[in-house]
């Protein structure tokens, strides 16, 4: 196949740091593109480069041959070329339709030809069959659906290259193989796909080729069906990674219960949720898109109101709402870091102490140097740089972000931490280090509470799995009883009994 994209030599520094250092690379004509590395490799600067939000400080585009130069975005979609970004760039009280037709709207003496606009928006619908209500405000939808929104705008733009920077990151496998079959067919139908993923089993079973960037420099670019997970890993990162899951260190069999719920009733679902966690205990939540295992995490930590009764340590506790969870010993990371759990334009220690200002406070002022002693400390814990902790979050990699957000909630030790989606959007290697210290953690004694759209995640961690639909807890697999067929059977209704043990 031609060259489509062509970059040749291509540089971009942020203030003092060089992202990407001299970088060559041909993008071929209908094919999928992947691009991998750890995060803060340069795979997403790279891809806002090709479609005009960054202009590169050295180097040049290639587009069919000729020179390109793009001043802003706008510019490259005039050529076709778009980019779905890995955090999403919707308008929360507009419609799914006014979103999908967001940027591509064509217009008759100002007026919106709503004609075209509904012929876009319908052939979108088609060629992703995500059946999504186009009257909806996004704002309502979930981080899964609002993924779909973003591709169903760059299919309704027609474009002839479309950059997905981790466009599967918040779908569930079954969601996530009929994307990659999407992005087949747009290939087939001579669409060029740059496809920027951690998943790189993904990467391998749609991409024609792979390139691997590390430190903003080329390693390689190979056929993907001539390389594998491992020898990509290896680029990655330099070595092979020792296993992907740590070995379960498995509580004592009296081990204290530390948290209790009963009868928590989530919205339209007909029964309640009982569940108990044990000290040093990670229990894995499992299910589909949709299921309500977020919502039920938030219901444990008050940002939803729900009946039910909650003991912490045998004692009863009121959870109606986070300040009431944060005072019974009880932490959350929520599925977005970027939403709902960090301040991105803050610095990282205002970060980490924000919800324990009262530890630091003293007649309204903030004693500085207790705070900046204990933020090194945890960010020590949790494997990021202290002399770093003056610099905004925003600046940080996917994989330094989450960490920030682990550290926010171990300044001070909770009893119970509920981790939701803990590694969405991280590399292989973040994601090691952060199942490391999900399994350090609980062989201090502290229980966990795991929410994972990756089952084989759960798997790997969980000593115990409570598998969910309809937002109830319809199974409980242990032991030999743990394997994703099982947790699959039971999250699809295949297995009518319950699979407690």
């Amino acid at each position: 196949m031609s060259a489509f994209l062509e970059l040749r030599d291509v540089s971009k520094r942020f203030g003092g740091v060089l992202a990407l250092d001299d970088i060559s690379i041909a993008i071929a004509r209908g094919g999928v593109h992947g691009l991998v590395g750890e995060n803060g490799a340069g795979k997403s600067t790279l891809g806002k480069i090709i479609a005009g939000e960054y202009k590169p400080d050295a180097g040049e585009l290639l587009l069919e041959g000729e020179a390109v130069h793009y001043a802003r975005p706008r510019e490259a979609l005039a050529q076709g070329i778009t980019y779905v970004a890995q955090e999403l760039s919707l308008v929360p009280a507009r419609s799914v339709f006014e979103n999908v037709l967001l940027g591509s709207e064509r217009t008759r003496f100002g007026f919106l030809r709503d004609g075209l606009a509904r012929e876009r928006y319908d052939e979108a619908a088609e060629r992703l069959g995500f059946g999504l209500d186009p009257r909806m405000l996004v704002g309502r939808l979930s981080v899964a659906d609002q993924q779909k929104v973003e591709l169903m705008r760059a299919i309704a733009r027609r474009a002839r290259m479309i950059v997905m920077d981790e466009p599967t990151a918040a779908l569930s496998p079954h969601e996530t193989e009929r994307l990659l079959e999407v992005v087949r067919r747009l290939a087939a139908g001579g669409t060029t796909i740059v496809f920027v993923s951690h998943f790189l089993r993904e990467v391998l079973s749609v991409c024609d080729d792979v390139t691997v960037l590390k430190d903003g420099r080329h390693v390689m670019t190979v056929p993907a069906a001539t390389t594998t997970a491992d020898q990509l890993v290896v680029a990655m990162i330099g070595r092979q990674l020792e296993g992907s899951y740590p070995e379960k260190q498995m509580p004592a069999s009296d081990s204290p219960i530390v948290f209790k719920a009963s009868g928590v009733r989530l919205p339209r679902a007909t029964a309640g949720i009982d569940l108990e966690v044990r000290r040093g205990e990670i229990l894995g939540l499992a299910g589909l898109v949709g299921s309500g295992r977020t919502e039920l995490c938030r219901a444990l930590f008050g940002l939803e109101r729900s009946a039910g009764e909650f003991h912490v340590d045998g004692e009863p506790r009121s959870l109606s709402s986070p300040r009431e969870a944060i005072a019974a010993g009880i932490a959350m990371l929520p599925e977005s870091r970027r939403d709902q759990g960090l301040v991105m334009r803050r610095p990282i220690r205002d970060n980490v102490t924000l919800a324990h200002l009262d530890r630091f406070g003293a007649g309204g002022f903030i004693r500085r140097g207790d705070e900046r002693a204990a933020v090194g400390e945890v960010l020590a814990q949790v494997g990021v740089d202290s002399g770093r902790n003056q610099g905004n979050v925003v600046n940080l990699s996917g994989g330094n972000q989450q960490r920030v957000l682990f550290a926010k909630w171990l300044l001070d030790t909770p009893k119970l931490l509920i981790a939701d989606e803990p590694t969405r959007g991280v590399d292989v290697g973040a994601k090691r280090a952060i199942y490391d210290l999900l399994v350090q953690l609980a062989a201090k004694g502290m229980a966990i509470i795991l929410v994972s759209s990756e089952v084989e995640e759960v798997l790997g961690l969980a000593h115990r799995v409570a598998v969910m639909r309809h937002g109830q807890i319809v199974g409980e697999l242990r032991g030999p009883d743990i394997g994703k067929e099982a947790v699959m059977r039971v999250a699809f209704g295949s297995d009518a009994a319950s699979a407690a043990a």
